[in-house]
């Protein structure tokens, strides 16, 4: 069956994924931002200290290089002690000589080659990076990595964890790691066979005492002062011990076997050096490579990024000389960690990887799900363990496989593929083909012998079955019933043969206290155990008036008015202390009564913050009494009101500032009290004060100015603008200001001299008219005590117009673009109106 989890939807969403988590950036870097990136000198400097910290003089490196068939030069300009040009980006070549030469670590080597090569890929427009991107990715786990990232639910990143499509053994080679790399500086092991580029340190003691540092000619030799030519290449150590024997034993007579011997020496490998080694076929970077002579086919496909999808893991071959010497087999490395087939390589060997053999997926409830390359005849047992044996969860009773059919079997179509389900007793002889889809199931979710126990219990959950259990005993198990518990139902559903569910039902104890119907229990019975108080209503009484907390309050049995109180808060200051009301629930419901009313005394005990026969420091005198009001039992569902005093209220202050007398906040001395009053008690104004501009505002219910015509309320304090004042309000009274400022669509924003008797049009006139914008038929004036004016337009076309005074702003608004009126029809219609008017007028005249 084809799986959804690789719809075209979802590959589109896995691409997008995929580059989002392996691109260094939301968009592929322009070529001079590449080059940009290569030019960072961390590449170069690096080069330059791994060459600088050899140890090694110029001569000696350059004499190296010429030896291993590089160009004397290309290090040079690593070799002084200036700091590089950051223009300066090493090649391939240089990385190549660097790892021959045994001046680094193989995969720093490895790491920064790869760098540069793809900074240079991007920088001159050869690939697509994203292309090259993905690529990469499909070489190692970070598609994977990309997939668990689109696919959200836990169902379908297990779904993707257990679907085998990871391809095994590619991951040893996809991360960086030092697992591959061969000595490049310690001793040799006895079958190391010496040649050139290796670095030996030959000691001599006793009647002489000499070192000398002798370098691998290309052509196999070394050259001993006193001594001559010693041929190396090709020789093992014993080898090398024999010639040396022989040719010391000319020179030094004391150099010679056994206990007469006057003269030693010893011989060791200070470097190791690197064969050119050639690896092929299917891997991610074909190419010649510099490997260590003591590395391995192992180390030379590491380095050569390991085969590709396409290539096998099981087949790797080594040719010498035209010949296969060796074929090398993942799988005993990655499997088994056998590393015995491993073979050394030696200068020129060609490591060859061919296409991929057969494969099969293994999926499902196994420790390694992947696609495992197969060879021979392997069998289900096999499959199995290459994929690390069977979970813990896993039904090993049977697998099941997806076998591609033979060609010459597919007599239809639709029939191409086939389920073949295998039994354990057949995992051993079963074999597997190519194309072949293993699959291990999981074992059931039911959870067997069992019966769960909810509710009103002590530890409630599941507990163990066994056959004969009764309802007491699973009761126990889960700790026994609460003391609340309902005694007269439990309710057990018990699970039938069709999954359909039977309910059951029993008392705990009989009226007398004694154990009723203990039913015996089937597996997967539930149990539930109720609570008396899941049945009781949610009781409360609520407290409402002057107290700090009004609302409801959980009722309690033996509850007093008091403790509501206490529970509400207790009072606020202004709060009664004669009686409170309390509303209850009637017994008689008739002719619509809800609730009756009644009223209970209190008294100052009701003021907790203060104790009983309690004098306070600094408070002398003032304790509560003993309670002498009764304490009033609640029933469910009261409705407690505790009265406020009448009239009672904190002090309520208005603001008054500007040109009076005395400014300053004022309490209100009556609740009647008014604008003329308080101007009054502020010693009324000034000789600067203007009154006609006062600024009246109310900020109770966010009210904001409010226009008073001020002279007239201190001429006449019955004035309709006389207002009564409340907390919160403001009276400012500013000085005379003979301006009057002209806002809005006119010509020029500019404050106009008061001329006294002047209408609107003329300090619209004096900004400089209306603009374009401008509506001066709409225009209004805001005067200086916050009243606002408009024109009036009268019968017959006579329009009155406001007067500003001192202080007073004219705004002219600008024109309603959706005013789309026929104007010129409208002065029409009003002509022939008038000239009608006109005629009637003459007839009566008559």
């Amino acid at each position: 069956m084809k799986s959804k989890l690789f719809s075209w939807p979802v590959a589109g969403a896995l691409l997008v994924a995929l580059f989002a988590a392996t691109a260094s950036s939301q968009t592929p870097p322009t070529p001079a931002q590449a080059q940009q990136m290569l030019q960072n000198p961390s590449l170069a400097a690096r080069v330059q200290q791994m060459v600088q910290s050899s140890g090694l003089t110029p001569e000696q490196i350059r004499d190296r290089l010429k030896a291993q068939g590089y160009p004397e030069s290309l290090l040079d300009q690593y070799l002084s002690g200036a700091r590089t040009d950051s223009s300066l980006t090493p090649g391939d070549d240089v990385f190549a000589a660097v790892r021959a030469l045994g001046l680094g670590d193989s995969t720093e080597i490895k790491t920064l080659s790869t760098r540069a090569r793809d900074g240079r890929k991007i920088a001159g427009g050869v690939d697509n990076p994203f292309l090259d991107t993905l690529r990469i990715a499909l070489q190692n786990d970070t598609v994977a990595s990309a997939i668990r990232g689109v696919l959200k639910s836990r169902a379908d990143r297990e779904a993707y964890a257990d679907s085998g499509f990871k391809i095994f053994g590619l991951d040893l080679f996809s991360d960086q790691t030092s697992q591959f790399d061969a000595n490049s500086s310690s001793a040799t092991d006895p079958n190391y066979k010496f040649g050139p580029g290796d670095q030996l340190v030959l000691i001599l003691t006793g009647d002489v005492e000499k070192s000398y540092q002798l370098r691998v000619t290309p052509n196999g030799f070394v050259v001993i002062p006193d001594v001559g030519v010693v041929n190396v290449a090709g020789e093992t150590r014993a080898q090398l011990e024999d010639a040396l024997y022989s040719r010391l034993g000319r020179v030094y007579s004391g150099v010679r076997r056994g206990p007469g011997a006057t003269a030693h020496f010893y011989v060791e490998t200070s470097h190791i050096g690197a064969n050119q080694v050639f690896v092929t076929g299917d891997v991610v970077h074909p190419s010649s490579y510099g490997v260590s002579r003591a590395g391995t086919a192992m180390t030379a496909l590491y380095m050569a990024g390991g085969p590709k999808e396409s290539g096998s893991l099981r087949n790797v071959q080594v040719k010498r000389n035209g010949e296969t010497i060796a074929t090398l087999d993942v799988y005993d490395y990655a499997l088994r960690g056998d590393a015995s087939k491993d073979v050394r390589l030696e200068n020129g060997d060609i490591v060859f990887v061919p296409p991929r053999g057969p494969q099969v997926r293994v999926t499902g409830r196994v420790l390694r799900p992947a696609t495992y390359e197969v060879t021979g005849t392997q069998t289900v047992a096999d499959l199995i363990a290459m994929a690390g044996g069977f979970r813990a969860t896993a039904d090993q009773r049977r697998v099941q496989i997806q076998r591609i059919v033979p060609p010459g079997d597919r007599t239809a179509p639709g029939t191409d593929r086939r389920i073949i389900d295998v039994a354990s007793d057949l995992f051993g002889t079963s074999q597997v083909r190519a194309g072949d889809v293993l699959r291990v199931f999981e074992v059931a979710n039911r959870v067997a012998n069992r019966v769960v126990v909810n509710g009103n219990v002590w530890t409630p959950g599941p507990v163990a079955f066994a056959p004969g259990m009764q309802l007491y005993d699973a009761l126990r198990r889960a700790g026994g019933l609460k003391p609340d518990s309902y005694l007269a139902t439990v309710q057990i559903t018990r699970l039938g043969a069709d999954s359909a569910r039977t309910m059951l039902r029993t008392a705990v104890f009989d009226t007398t206290g004694r154990p009723v119907d203990n039913i015996t229990l089937a597996d997967a019975d539930e149990i539930t155990v109720f609570s008396t108080t899941d049945f009781r209503p949610s009781r409360y009484i609520t407290v409402n008036g002057a107290v700090r907390k009004p609302g409801q309050i959980a009722f309690r049995d033996g509850m007093t008015m008091r403790d509501a109180v206490m529970l509400a808060g207790g009072m606020l200051e202004g709060a009664l202390l004669e009686n409170a009301e309390i509303a209850r629930l009637p017994e008689n419901r008739a002719a619509g009564v809800t609730a009756v009313t009644q009223l209970f005394p209190l008294d100052s005990s009701y003021l907790f913050d203060r104790e009983p026969n309690v004098r306070y420091i600094g408070a002398p005198g003032i304790a509560a009494p003993a309670a002498k009001a009764p304490e009033v039992p609640l029933m469910p569902y009261d409705a407690i009101l505790i009265k406020r005093q009448p009239e009672w209220q904190l002090q309520q202050t208005v603001s008054v500032q500007g040109e009076v007398t005395y400014p300053g906040p004022y309490s209100l001395i009556r609740k009647t009290e008014r604008v003329s009053d308080i101007i009054k008690r502020a010693g009324g104004l000034t000789g600067a004060a203007y009154a006609g501009g006062v600024v009246f505002v109310r900020k109770r219910n966010d009210v904001g100015r409010i226009g008073i015509d001020l002279p007239t309320v201190l001429r006449d304090s019955t004035s309709i603008d006389n207002l009564q004042l409340v907390d919160g309000d403001s009276v400012f009274i500013p000085r005379y200001a003979p301006v009057v400022t002209v806002r809005g669509a006119v010509n020029s924003l500019v404050g106009v001299a008061y001329v006294s008797g002047a209408d609107i049009d003329y300090y619209i006139r004096s900004a400089g008219g209306e603009n374009l914008r401008g509506d001066a038929g709409r225009a209004y004036v805001t005067q200086p005590n916050g009243k606002v004016e408009a024109r009036h337009h009268h019968l017959f076309g006579w329009t009155s117009n406001p007067r500003p005074q001192p202080g007073s702003t004219v705004n002219v608004p600008e024109k309603d673009p959706n005013d789309h009126r026929d104007w010129a029809g409208i002065a029409t219609a009003a002509t022939s109106i008038l000239g009608s008017l006109v005629a009637i007028a003459a007839i009566v005249r008559k």
